[in-house]
Formats: structure tokens, C-alpha cells, sequence
């Protein structure tokens, strides 16, 4: 409590000295300590009472004077280079408020129930402003754009994207969550529950062994055919689609490519024996036999099929059998062969109708009929007010976000007119010894990588909560991200060596919070930076990429002129490489990309690329009719993009002038006719009116010819 009276004080300096005792107390006050637990625990039952004698509030006002400070960005703004020393203030409040959401977010079984109702309280104050009129989210929002236009440079980003992150999981909920609101929404809604909990399917997932390339799988070819015999495939007509490069093609180029397999060689090599088995049933039997392993059989997803196609199919039966359609009519087969019966009632059997579908004809029937149905009821969610709060500005906050990814980015190239996310990462004075420089290289691209998985990670979820809340408010974010150059992007990001990013050792374990402050930290070398720690992956760099890759799925789907892009860019090589990763999820969300533009590839990258059509088909779901390997769908015609994102952007607007543009929307207002009550009106005129009337009235009025049939016209 005198710590928090400490902070009402004029003078900057006490104030400051006061805030970094208070992040002491939230730190876990480490000095009294004797293991990295007990630091932990402190650090948590201190955030609670932080809590309760108001110390998030307190600091959040001076969070807004510190944002406001003048005098401190002019400062900034006129210095060549800018360092720690400019953002020490900021650096404390924003981790005095990260330790203290972060804390209070995360639920154990063993909190006392006092806390539990902490914990909602908090969540309620973030999410549903009382003290301002906007969530705490969108302050922070605003800090990201300010530095991103020049006018903040010394705002330490890095701790504001990580609180902002960690503000949107605790306020929205997270993945779980999600999928916790996503089931009771489709039974608010009257629709059948999930088929399955996509989450849980991608636990029991295997990583399938990478595709070989074709100028290494040239190589092991020539290397063998000294010493062993190529043996004869049996020719069929179904095989003529393989081609001489292709891993299939002959039984040893297989095998060399198991044996071959650097990233592992166990029971995932086992798997693809089997994988080619299922595919190429007329393979010669005289192979070793090898020991089965169990794995799952049959397909993991659900096969799904929308309205939309059971109509298509539908329409062309029609057109081929009896020569006419009946529209959106899915009922009436009369005429139809009894085969197309049952693919009917087989499809019908699959049908799966969205939470997004419902509100997209919700929507229709509320922009024809707007006077009958009247104004709907919409809840006041979280999300809700987030999105209402943003929309004005959410433009900017993308563009913001996306700079600032790209300066992150690894392979982006450090240019002179680019933001600098180094501010709160560069000392005032900079490293003279090797070692110095070592440690500052790794701290650099530690803090860039820290950037990444929390853009990444705020941004998926924005985009998967919006999705849920309404469609169109998603719709709205994904036009944005792709109008500023998102899809490009992300496959810059994954145009590097990506297995070395993800096996990247930036970190320095002895310097890691809570260790460094409990142990006496051992002398560092430059041999012992170099070696780094003995993690096999860098787990922060893989979560990064999953990410992304969710994000380039979310941004892609169903939208026919995005995935030109990504066929424009010629994403396909930077996607298959990604595929050395061995681990499942990252896999499936790169096999989906690379799904959903095989049709546009032509049938030479499909006959070359056989193995990762294979992983398709055994890992992605299936949509019962969609003809996505062969490229005979109505989808690959030529199709006019423009017209596709036009009519999008014009259901968007008409969707936030109806819900968000109420005081604007006159059009079905009362209007008063009555010529004594409208000249009777009070009106208030500005001040200096009276200067300029008569000035306006001979221009406006006297000057201008009145024309009296068009005006009897109109009445």
C-alpha cells in the first residue's frame, strides 16, 4: 500500500524507483528465494495481491502518461540511435502488467477459490472497459501503431506484443476455449455437434518421411546401379502417370530413399513402406518383409461436403440426364438414374453445415427484409466489443502488425527507411569484445524471434475468434491482412533454411528468468555461446511456423483468387520444403496449402510430386467431390478474382453499415414533414455565422436560379 502511494508522486525518478520495487514484489521476489519454485510461486501469489489493492490500475495510468509523454518521443525522434535507456519506464509498467496477466490467466487445481473469482474479475475488467471506453487491448493496439507511423520509435515493442497477446488469450480464451464455444454455439444454433475435435486428431498424428527431391533421388539412383540390378515393375495402365523421377517408379529408388532418410530412419520409414504399398498395389512381392507396425486405420477426418457442392453435382446430373436444372433444388431426383440416388444420399450423409453458413444467410435475409425482421439481438461478447472498439482503425493495425513482422522476419534485409525493433533490445553503449557481441547477436535475433511468435500468434486468434463471432467480421481482418500483402509475406518467411530456424539456439539457458537469479551464473564463453543448448528444436521458432501456416490457411480457404496468389508466388517449392520438418501438425497445415492449388499446378508437377500427393490423401480431410488431384473441376476454369473479392468487400461494408453505422443509417427513419414544427427548429449555429451570412446567402441563395418545375416535380 506505501509502494502504491509511492507512485502518486510528481517527481519521475521516484515514481520509477517505486514501479521496479513493485516488479520485484511481481518478479517473485527472487532475493529471498533459494530455487527457481520458489521464485514461481511468489511470483504469483504476489501478482493476486497486486491485484486486489488495485496496482493494475494505478499502472495503467501511468501507463497512459508514459504514451502520451511528448516530450519523451521528441526526444526519441531527434536521437541517431536509440536504446534501453529511452524506454526504461515503459519497460517496467509493461512487465509489472505482463507478470500480472500472465499470472492471474493461468489456472492450477490447487487456487483458492478467492482467486478463481480474481481471475473472472480481472478478465471481466479487461475485456468490458469501466474505467475508458475501449478495452485494454486497443490501447495497446494503438501503441503498435504509433510506433509503426515514426512517431513513438522508443516504445519497446516486444513487451507490448507479448502483453497484447497474452491480453487477447486471457480476455477471448484460447484454442480450447474455442473449441469449447465453437460446440455450444452449433447446439444454440440448432446444427449437429462436430465430427470430431480437430485438436485431438492432430495429437495422435505421425510426421510422414519428407519427399526426396528429385536431383538427390538422381543421385542415390546412380550411386546404386553399380551393384544391384533394377528390377522389373509391372506394367499397367493405371501406372502411366508415374514418371522416370518419381520415388515410385521403381522399386530400389524407394527403398534408397527410406535408407537415405537423415532426419529419421525408425518406424516413420516403416510407415512409408507401407504408405506405397496401399498406393501401388502391383509392386513385386519378392521384398524382405519388414515388421508391422499398428497404426490407425482408415482416414483421420470426417470426409465433409457442403450445400454448395451437393448442388453442383446435382445441377450437372441434371444437365447430362434431362437436360435441365431446377436451382438450388436438392430434393426432386425424379428422372435421375438410380446410381445418382445414392451419391445423393450419400452426400447428404457427409453434409456439413458451418456456424459461418447460418450467419451468411442470416445476413441476406436481414439486408432484404430489414423493416420486418427488425434490429437484431447481438451479444455483447468479448469479441464483440474488441471488434467494434478496432474497426475503425483495424486497417491500420494490420499494416502495423505486418511491418513489423517483416522486420523481424530472418530473411529480410536490414534497410535504412525500415522500423527499428532493436530499440529495446540495444545497449547505450555497444559491445567492444568478441564475446559482448556473441551475446548481443543472440539477445537480437532471440528478440526478433520472441516478435514473430507473438504476431503470429495474436493474429490466429483474432482471426479464429472474429470467425466464430461473425463471419463478416473475420472476412473484414483476412481482406485487410491480404490487402497488405500477408500472403507474400509469410512466404518470404518460409522462403530460408527452415530446419536450421527451427533448430535455431537462441537462447542462453543460464541467463533464462528464474534461473539467473537464484544460481550464481557461470562464466560464459564464447565456445559455450556457440555450442547453445542441447534442445533438439526450438520449440518457440516451431510454434512461429505452425502458426503462419494456420494463418495462410484461414486467409486461403474457399477463396479461389488467394490461392491463385499463393500459385502465382510459386509457393509450392517453399511449402515442399517445409515438409523436412518432421513434425505432424506442420505438416497437415502444408499439405493443406499445397492441396488446395494442386489443380492449378498442371498434371507434370502432380506426376512429380507423387509422394506429397500421397501425404495429401492420407492426412488431409476429404471433401467428397472435390477433384483436387486431377484438375478437372469447374474451380480451375478461368474465373473472374476480381469480381470474387468486390462482391466479398461489398457484403463486409453492407454488414458494418447495418450492425456498426446505426446514427448514420437514416434511410428508414421517421421524418417530420410538418413545415411549422421544421421551421420551428432550434438549430445552433456556429459562432462566427453571423460574419458571413449575407455573404452566404447571396451565394447559396440569391444568386442561384430556382427551378420551379423541377422542384413542383419532386413534391
Amino acid at each position: 500500500m506505501r509502494l502504491l502511494d509511492g507512485l502518486e508522486v510528481v517527481n519521475r525518478d521516484k515514481r520509477l524507483k517505486v514501479a521496479r520495487a513493485i516488479l520485484y514484489l511481481a518478479q517473485g521476489v527472487f532475493g529471498d528465494c533459494d530455487n527457481e519454485g520458489d521464485v514461481l510461486h511468489w511470483s504469483r501469489h504476489n501478482s493476486f495481491l497486486l491485484y486486489r489493492l488495485g496496482t493494475f490500475t494505478a499502472f495503467l495510468e501511468l501507463l497512459n502518461m508514459e504514451i502520451d509523454n511528448s516530450q519523451a518521443c521528441s526526444s526519441a525522434l531527434r536521437k541517431p540511435a536509440i536504446s534501453l535507456a529511452d524506454s526504461t519506464e515503459l519497460r517496467v509498467l509493461l512487465s509489472v502488467m505482463y507478470l500480472m496477466v500472465e499470472n492471474i490467466r493461468v489456472e492450477q487445481e490447487a487456487d483458492p477459490p478467492e482467486w478463481k473469482t480474481c481471475r473472472e474479475t480481472f478478465r471481466m475488467e479487461l475485456s468490458f472497459p469501466v474505467h475508458t471506453e475501449e478495452p485494454f487491448a486497443l490501447l495497446l493496439f494503438t501503441m503498435v501503431t504509433k510506433f509503426c507511423s515514426g512517431h513513438a520509435p522508443h516504445f519497446p515493442m516486444k513487451k507490448v506484443l507479448l502483453l497484447l497477446w497474452k491480453v487477447l488469450l486471457f480476455t477471448l480464451g484460447g484454442f480450447e476455449a474455442l473449441q469449447a464455444m465453437k460446440v455450444r454455439k452449433r447446439e444454440e444454433l440448432g446444427l449437429p455437434p462436430l465430427p470430431e475435435d480437430s485438436i485431438q486428431v492432430m495429437r495422435s498424428m505421425r510426421a510422414a518421411s519428407p519427399p526426396t527431391y528429385s536431383i538427390e533421388l538422381m543421385e542415390q539412383q546412380q550411386q546404386k546401379r553399380g551393384h544391384r540390378s533394377r528390377r522389373p515393375l509391372v506394367k499397367q495402365d493405371s501406372l502411366d502417370i508415374y514418371n522416370e523421377r518419381d520415388p515410385f517408379k521403381n522399386d530400389e529408388a524407394g527403398v534408397d530413399e527410406e535408407e537415405n532418410d537423415d532426419v529419421d530412419s525408425g518406424i516413420e520409414g516403416e510407415l512409408d513402406l507401407m504408405e506405397r504399398d496401399a498406393i501401388i498395389p502391383a509392386m513385386p512381392a519378392q521384398r524382405p518383409p519388414i515388421e508391422r507396425v499398428s497404426f490407425p486405420k482408415g482416414l483421420p477426418w470426417a470426409p465433409k461436403v457442403r450445400q454448395k457442392d451437393i448442388e453442383h453435382f446435382l445441377e450437372a446430373s441434371r444437365n447430362k440426364f434431362i437436360g435441365f436444372t431446377l436451382g438450388q433444388d436438392t430434393e426432386t431426383l425424379i428422372g435421375l438414374p438410380r446410381p445418382i440416388h445414392e451419391s445423393v444420399k450419400t452426400l447428404k450423409q457427409h453434409k456439413y453445415v458451418s456456424i459461418s453458413d447460418v450467419q451468411i444467410k442470416n445476413e441476406e435475409e436481414l439486408e432484404k427484409c430489414p423493416m420486418s425482421l427488425g434490429e437484431e439481438e447481438v451479444q455483447e461478447t468479448p469479441c464483440e466489443i474488441l471488434y467494434r472498439a478496432m474497426l475503425y482503425n483495424l486497417p491500420q493495425y494490420m499494416i502495423a502488425l505486418l511491418k513489423i513482422l517483416l522486420a523481424a522476419a530472418p530473411t529480410s534485409k536490414a534497410k535504412t527507411d525500415s522500423i527499428n525493433i532493436l530499440a529495446d533490445v540495444l545497449p547505450e553503449e555497444m559491445p567492444i569484445t568478441v564475446l559482448q557481441s556473441m551475446k548481443l547477436g543472440i539477445d537480437v535475433n532471440r528478440h526478433k524471434e520472441i516478435i514473430v511468435k507473438s504476431i503470429s500468434a495474436l493474429l490466429l486468434l483474432l482471426l479464429k475468434h472474429f470467425k466464430l463471432n461473425h463471419i463478416y467480421q473475420f472476412e473484414y481482418v483476412s481482406q485487410h491482412l491480404v490487402f497488405a500483402n500477408c500472403i507474400p509475406l509469410i512466404l518470404k518467411f518460409f522462403n530460408q533454411n527452415i530446419m536450421s530456424y527451427i533448430t535455431a539456439k537462441n537462447s542462453i539457458s543460464v541467463l533464462d528468468y528464474p534461473h539467473c537469479t537464484v544460481y550464481d551464473l557461470p562464466e560464459l564463453t564464447a565456445e559455450s555461446l556457440e555450442a547453445g543448448d542441447n534442445n533438439q528444436f526450438c520449440w518457440r521458432n516451431l510454434f512461429s511456423c505452425i502458426n503462419l501456416l494456420r494463418i495462410l490457411n484461414k486467409l486461403t480457404k474457399w477463396k479461389h483468387s488467394r490461392t491463385m496468389m499463393l500459385v502465382v508466388f510459386k509457393s509450392a517449392p517453399i511449402l515442399k520444403r517445409a515438409l523436412k520438418v518432421k513434425q505432424a501438425m506442420m505438416q497437415l497445415y502444408v499439405l493443406k496449402l499445397l492441396k488446395i492449388q494442386t489443380k492449378y499446378l498442371g498434371r507434370q508437377w502432380r506426376k512429380s510430386n507423387m509422394k506429397t500427393m500421397s501425404a495429401i490423401y492420407q492426412k488431409v480431410r476429404h471433401r467428397m467431390n472435390d477433384d483436387w488431384a486431377y484438375g478437372n473441376d469447374i474451380d480451375a476454369r478461368p474465373w473472374d478474382f476480381q469480381a470474387e473479392e468486390c462482391t466479398l468487400r461489398a457484403n463486409i461494408e453492407a454488414f458494418n453499415s447495418r450492425r456498426y453505422d446505426k446514427p448514420q443509417d437514416s434511410e428508414f427513419a421517421p421524418v417530420d414533414n410538418c413545415l411549422q414544427s421544421v421551421l420551428g427548429q432550434q438549430l445552433e449555429l456556429p459562432e462566427d455565422f453571423h460574419y458571413s451570412y449575407e455573404l452566404w446567402l447571396e451565394r447559396e441563395v440569391f444568386s442561384q436560379p430556382i427551378r420551379w418545375e423541377e422542384l413542383l416535380h419532386y413534391q
